[in-house]
């Protein structure tokens, strides 16, 4: 779907049938359920933005394996021009201009085609664009050689250099945008944006800070780096009165600001980084934040999480937005370990820090013996942990302590502590941590396995996934979400920023099955506990509010859940 909008807007179709496509693609991501089962049960109508030409296709492509359009569509164009078009600057006419006129198909052949002087020999481009676009070859193949960046090693390191530029004289506004600000789980470059009385200043001390290794580019509002991390941060200052519509248009994401420019149009007004224009009169107005820009455009401010092309504007424009999950709303984290197994601190230290963060509750839920953690907890430790947790409760009633324990899901689905004991907890954990290479109806049989007993609460870090280290487990996740949602049983948004598991589509669609939700820290030490933002932020972005998700509930209404099956 998303090949073929490229394919009809290089063609010149309307931009109608264009967007018709893009939406389509937007909405098949999110899906909570496979295409090929809503082809199977005649319910492709139900995805919003597909009608009956494009469901006609989607059946064809499920059944087949084939979409003749989509073949008959890139025979139309000369090889190579999708590939053309990720390079940024390139769009739509040139790269079929290019492709048509000098037979280019790669970015090398684009690269020497420049060089040679043939590129700028074309109509309507010249010398000085050709060198723009040799400019974002060279940015085009940087990215592409990088590997992106979990969020949890970006966002320390754009706070670090905030709080470097906080006090300088003049500069407002400071914030990031892109990726980074709608919270992807993993990005390419930081994008920084603020306003200056004295940008040129602003752009010198930027460039001079102690964490930057090396300067790529430094004019007088933006410039480019590269910090001790590895990380590229580009910084960019604009004028205070369009500090707003910048903001918007530099954070994205692409098809969202699509979408709202689409919109625009058909309201007579044209959409930049620069403000809202006119069409009738030309005028333009500037805004001096976000909100004022889509208030102006008849909608509801949208939050950063969810503007990636889905339905959120069409939602801002009937004053539907959800309220989403805010970190206020947390009160409590159920995934906590000690130095009774693999953590640093004393249950006590936990219970403190919790404390400071304003929980009414923990769960302290260290591994069992059977995983060979070090220090794991046998039956006897289970039994003298739970016994010293229940006399501090009694002792220190600002926080509740749940006893608990995170039980290793086995390769045949048995957990590795008995029922029995199992049983004496107020709270249990089930995850994966060995055989990770299981096929995936196996792997899925051994989870739906644990989900099934009575004993577990929460499924921990589902997918299994380290961002950058390790994929995620080979697993049937809708078959998974209909078992936990039947059982009752919580799926864990890990806030670990290595893991951020569930991801954000993953908890849409869990979300959508009526699956039960929890966000844990995984905390190993009291400062863990401030990861908790990095998985209310994922949640965020999968559009959960603070209903979908069980730790914020209050302590009592919270306990209810544990005892759903011991009533």
């Amino acid at each position: 779907m998303e090949d073929i909008a490229d394919l009809l807007e290089v063609k010149g179709e309307s931009i109608f049938k264009v967007r018709a496509y893009q939406k389509a693609a937007r909405s098949i991501e999110f899906l909570p359920e496979d295409v090929a089962k809503l082809v199977a049960e005649d319910r492709l109508k139900n995805i919003p933005g597909v009608g009956v030409a494009i469901a006609k296709k989607l059946t064809e492509l499920v059944t087949t394996g084939h979409l003749e359009y989509y073949d008959k569509l890139r025979s139309e164009f000369p090889e190579g021009i999708g590939t053309l078009l990720e390079v940024p600057g390139i769009g739509p006419r040139t790269a079929l201009l290019i492709s048509r006129e000098l037979g280019v198909t790669t970015i090398d052949e684009l690269e020497h085609a420049i060089e040679d002087g043939r590129v700028a020999g074309l109509p309507r481009l010249g010398e000085k664009t050709a060198l723009n676009i040799l400019h974002q070859i060279k940015v085009y193949r940087k990215k592409k050689s990088e590997q992106r960046i979990p969020l949890g090693m970006a966002l320390p390191v754009v706070e670090s250099l905030m709080h470097s530029l906080k006090d300088l004289p003049g500069l407002r506004n400071l914030t990031p945008a892109g990726s980074l600000r709608r919270f992807r789980d993993t990005i390419r470059d930081i994008d920084l944006m603020g306003t200056a009385d004295n940008p040129v200043e602003v752009i010198h001390t930027f460039t001079s800070l102690p964490q930057v290794r090396e300067v790529l580019e430094k004019g007088t509002t933006k410039a480019s780096v590269i910090v001790l991390e590895g990380i590229q941060v580009d910084l960019r200052l604009v004028n205070h009165d369009s500090f707003g519509s910048a903001l918007q248009y530099s954070t994205g994401s692409k098809q969202h600001n699509i979408d709202l420019r689409t919109r625009a149009e058909r309201l007579g007004l044209s959409l930049s980084e620069y403000g809202i224009t006119s069409s009738l009169t030309g005028e333009i107005e500037k805004f001096t934040s976000e909100e004022d820009f889509y208030h102006r455009q008849g909608l509801d401010y949208i939050p950063p999480e969810i503007r990636e092309g889905q339905h959120e504007i069409e939602l801002a424009e009937k004053g539907a937005l959800p309220r989403l999950l805010e970190q206020s709303d947390i009160k409590g984290d159920l995934h906590i370990h000690t130095n009774w197994s693999d953590g640093n601190a004393p249950f006590t230290d936990m219970a403190e820090a919790a404390q400071k963060r304003g929980y009414q509750y923990i769960g302290i839920t260290d591994h069992s013996a059977g995983l060979g953690i070090a220090h794991g907890l046998n039956i006897d430790r289970i039994h003298q942990q739970i016994q010293a947790i229940r006399e501090f409760n009694r002792q220190f009633p600002p926080v509740h302590i749940f006893t608990g324990l995170e039980v290793d899901i086995r390769a045949n689905g048995t957990l590795d502590m008995p029922d029995e004991i199992l049983a004496e907890l107020d709270i249990v954990l089930a995850s994966v941590h060995s055989s990770m290479n299981q096929g995936e109806a196996q792997m899925t049989a051994r989870i739906i396995a644990a989900i099934r007993n009575p004993h577990v609460d929460i499924i921990a870090h589902p997918t299994c996934r380290i961002l950058g280290e390790r994929e995620p487990v080979n697993i049937n996740l809708e078959a998974v979400f209909q078992a936990a949602a039947q059982h009752n049983t919580a799926l864990e948004i890990s806030a670990m920023p290595s893991r951020l598991d569930l991801k954000d589509i993953h908890i849409y669609q869990a979300r959508e099955m009526g699956v039960k939700l929890v966000i844990n820290t995984d905390s190993h030490k009291p400062e863990h506990l401030d990861f908790m933002r990095f998985g209310t932020g994922t949640a965020r972005r999968g559009w959960c509010q603070a209903h979908h998700i069980l730790n914020t509930l209050p302590l009592n209404e919270f306990l209810t859940f544990l005892n759903r099956n011991n009533p």
